[in-house]
């Protein structure tokens, strides 16, 4: 799978299949200048819409398959998990995954499914898309143990010693629009070195009152920009050097 087919920015994640008009809304991310939009998977019908959208956008819709700790359920997980050992290896990435201590979801259920997608990933060598509410320091761990050799922690707002471990393992953090009002998320973001930072929207995500799409991963990076006392056009560059490093596809085995 050849990456991207421009030089523009890269909406790391992105929940396509959840906008109102996908296609529309990738067409005005087209049109903007972006190079590539990771699509991201949370269960099974998610997944197939994001390939979906990847077969019919070639050029532009990278596809991440997952399961996201808020759609952990008894009665399918194996399921769903399943499910993501047999596309993986199509897609580009594994996400949306990770652990979520603030949901109602047994803990002991989603590292259990965790673990063997983090596995695949690992044996496979594919990037992961990691959500990691109040559960970093165990999100760490199980990337570590697991062997998973790239990791995006996506909307990073915790405890900047966490961050620093986080940094010493070679994992990644991402800016998103929550930059605009988020005090710990811009704490974040201000603290990891440049070269680890990738930019995203996390679409259809809310914020100042308007539903964001890819093409809001423009405004994500004029929000770092501004953080780091950088020209826009610097962080769009370094950001998407980022993206590309990160993503490229290495062939597991």
């Amino acid at each position: 799978m050849s990456l991207v087919s421009g030089t523009g920015p890269i909406d790391t994640h992105a929940h396509i299949d959840q906008l109102p008009d996908p296609r529309a809304a990738l067409e005005r991310a087209r049109d903007a200048g972006l190079a590539a939009v990771v699509g991201v998977g949370m269960d099974i019908d998610s997944n197939r819409k994001i390939l979906d959208l990847a077969r019919a956008m070639p050029d532009l819709v990278r596809p991440a398959v997952g399961l996201h700790p808020w759609a952990v359920r008894e009665a399918d997980w194996r399921e769903n998990v399943d499910f993501v050992r047999r596309r993986l290896p199509e897609a580009l990435a594994l996400g949306e995954v990770g652990l979520d201590y603030k949901v109602k979801v047994k803990k002991e259920l989603q590292v259990r499914a965790l673990a063997e997608m983090l596995e695949l990933a690992a044996r496979l060598d594919k990037p992961v898309m990691f959500h990691s509410r109040f559960s970093q320091a165990r999100s760490l761990e199980m990337l570590v143990q697991t062997g998973v050799r790239r990791a995006v922690f996506h909307w990073y707002s915790g405890p900047l010693d966490l961050l620093d471990r986080i940094l010493d393992a070679g994992y990644l953090v991402s800016a998103t629009p929550a930059l605009a009002y988020s005090p710990p998320h811009r704490e974040a973001l201000a603290h990891a070195p440049l070269d680890r930072i990738l930019v995203e929207t996390d679409a259809p995500v809310e914020y100042q009152g308007q539903a964001s799409e890819p093409s809001h991963v423009l405004e994500t990076i004029r929000l770092l920009a501004d953080l780091r006392g950088i020209d826009p056009g610097q962080a769009r560059d370094l950001t998407t050097r980022n993206a590309l490093d990160f993503l490229r596809p290495r062939g597991g085995v």
